[in-house]
């Protein structure tokens, strides 16, 4: 009963934060209200991202390693889920498996391991983070995307930086700014809109010791060169204008209305 209750949680995490915040069950059915939701809850509710044993699995992409073409290419995108993301898996269950099973306190969500995640190894913290973020990732982008945010979201992006043109400089400032390796993050923050980013793989959810940026995620984007190096190169910026193009704008609604 226990791995069942763990996989259900971790499948609703994947359908609304994917691998990450558990919504309740309320707020998860009032979210559903619009056809964009429910086409991104159901195109979500049959990945497997936890096995009969609670054992961490590589997601499946919802849409084929060719479909974000000519922004994202085909082959970037295989490596990136099949090699980089499968690696983070592969690597969170080995590190898991040393941990004192008291640690977990009976939960493999990633929300409460990020909660307590200066308690862990530092391979917990590179690792979770690695399946997490990318499952978001994944779950953020779709083919034929972009556009301007409607909703709710819409209206608060343009409450809190006037227009999306300006949200998009400073979403697109953070993205460039990260030194090194990273991740760009638009999250609410004490009930507004902020954008951040974090290095390595670290995201908004992790309670660390020090500064950093906290909040529920609402927008993420992947800066590590493998993210963009096989098409752009060292160019950055190009990867970041791609981005754009495909956004998926419902699946961030979700995110922010949960």
């Amino acid at each position: 009963m226990e791995n069942n209750n763990t996989r259900r949680n971790f499948l609703k995490q994947t359908a609304i934060l994917s691998t990450g915040t558990i919504i309740g069950s309320s707020l998860f059915n009032s979210a559903l209200a619009s056809e964009n939701t429910l086409k991104f809850e159901n195109q979500f509710r049959e990945q497997d991202t936890v096995d009969v044993q609670g054992n961490y699995i590589l997601p499946k992409l919802p849409y084929a390693y060719d479909a974000l073409e000519p922004h994202i290419d085909k082959m970037t995108m295989e490596i990136h889920h099949s090699k980089h993301h499968q690696a983070y898996v592969t690597n969170l269950n080995k590190a898991i498996e040393t941990l004192d099973k008291n640690a977990l306190e009976h939960s493999k969500s990633l929300e409460s391991i990020f909660a307590k995640m200066s308690k862990f190894p530092e391979a917990v913290r590179n690792n979770g983070g690695g399946h997490y973020n990318h499952s978001l990732f994944w779950s953020l982008m779709k083919p034929n995307g972009g556009g301007n945010p409607k909703g709710k979201l819409g209206d608060a992006i343009m409450s809190t930086f006037g227009s999306f043109d300006e949200f998009k400089k400073q979403f697109s400032d953070a993205s460039m700014k990260r030194f090194g390796s990273g991740w760009a993050w638009l999250v609410v923050q004490d009930g507004k809109l902020l954008i951040g980013s974090t290095a390595n793989q670290d995201n908004p959810l992790m309670r660390l010791r020090g500064k950093g940026l906290k909040g529920k995620p609402v927008l993420a984007l992947d800066v590590w060169e493998h993210a963009y190096y096989l098409k752009n190169q060292n160019r950055r910026a190009d990867y970041i204008a791609s981005f754009w193009n495909v956004v998926n704008w419902e699946a961030a609604e979700v995110l922010f209305n949960s």
